[in-house]
């Protein structure tokens, strides 16, 4: 077994968010070919804690040669208040040929960077006709961060970034790592989500909201947004956009936007495209004023496909702690028979 940290997976990771979008846009191809075996998450929750949940999200991917395994990650909002990550993750990997384990990689480094790299691969994507005049963010934390980082380094740096969070501190915050990462970027404050969604053509959600609360009557004509938090348009405000997903099967569960909006109407004919159709070539949008949401689930082969990156070249580099009795080792005699 090898047991891969966080300072490892940053070491691999870091300065190749161009890799790691490569391999994200990978991961869809192949799911989108059905080279994939992808049951539904599992959701832990808890009575007397109704905002922290753990997911599980078992994954095969039919790479060369071909990965599974299960991230197990959990989402504790309340620990931001006190100095905490949101979230935490640890990914087990798994031999094709025997089934045992043979890595345990950290993976909230993982899943927060698998997950900005989907919008950004969604992002360029759709924008490719149209780059927008900047980028709206609504939600200042990990994901956003990510989010901003990996569109500015492979689709296009914003010219301007506009910034709502219901803590005013945290966008303060938020705001000079911005420009310390984008100097001379113009940042601007905004006083209420509806405000950042008008800004910008492309805006990108990544709350902790359990229930919608937002429409989409400030939106841009033709805006972009990277609903990548699931949870915070109202089901109708879904109805009267394009729709992008990137599994509607996975996406249309666990009280989402999308699962009410299919709810209200027995059906997912609002879904126009996946992320793998449309980096496939297999489906083009309309090029119109119609705004597109983009609202990835997550899949758990995105965090695979990243996790055996990590593996393989912490294996080739010497780097990790390997556990040589980590599983129980056969009888010598028992062995030969």
């Amino acid at each position: 077994m090898l047991i891969i940290g966080q300072a490892v997976v940053r070491d691999i990771l870091d300065g190749d968010d161009a890799r790691v979008v490569d391999l994200v846009r990978d991961a869809y191809l192949l799911h989108d070919q059905g080279r994939s075996s992808l049951p539904h998450s599992v959701f832990l929750r808890f009575p007397e804690q109704p905002r922290d949940r753990i997911i599980g999200l078992p994954a095969y991917l039919g790479t060369e040669p071909p990965a599974a395994g299960i991230k197990w990650i959990s989402s504790f909002p309340g620990n931001l208040a006190h100095g905490l990550e949101r979230a935490s993750a640890a990914i087990v990997l798994n031999s094709m040929r025997t089934g045992h384990p043979v890595a345990l990689v950290e993976g909230s480094v993982i899943s927060a960077r698998r997950t900005a790299a989907s919008a950004a691969l969604a992002a360029g994507l759709l924008t490719a006709r149209r780059r927008p005049d900047g980028l709206a963010l609504i939600g200042c934390g990990l994901i956003n961060q990510q989010v901003l980082r990996f569109v500015a380094g492979t689709v296009a740096p914003p010219p301007a970034l506009t910034l709502f969070d219901t803590d005013p501190h945290r966008a303060a915050a938020f705001a000079e790592a911005a420009r310390a990462l984008l100097p001379g970027l113009p940042v601007t404050p905004a006083a209420t989500a509806e405000e950042a969604m008008a800004a910008h053509r492309m805006v990108s959600i990544a709350t902790t909201a359990t229930e919608p609360h937002l429409d989409l009557d400030a939106c841009r004509p033709g805006a972009v947004l990277l609903h990548l938090s699931l949870r915070d348009l109202r089901p109708e405000a879904v109805l009267t956009v394009r729709n992008v997903v990137d599994d509607p099967d996975h996406v249309c569960r666990e009280r989402t936007s999308l699962h009410l909006a299919e709810q209200l109407t027995g059906g997912r004919d609002f879904v126009s495209a996946t992320i793998g159709q449309l980096a496939g070539g297999r489906v083009r949008l309309p090029d119109d004023d119609v705004p597109v949401v983009v609202s990835p689930f997550g899949l758990g082969v995105l965090d695979l496909v990243l996790a055996e990156h990590v593996r393989a070249t912490a294996h080739r580099r010497g780097l990790g702690v390997r556990v040589d009795d980590f599983l129980p080792v056969a009888d010598a005699t028992v062995a030969s028979t």
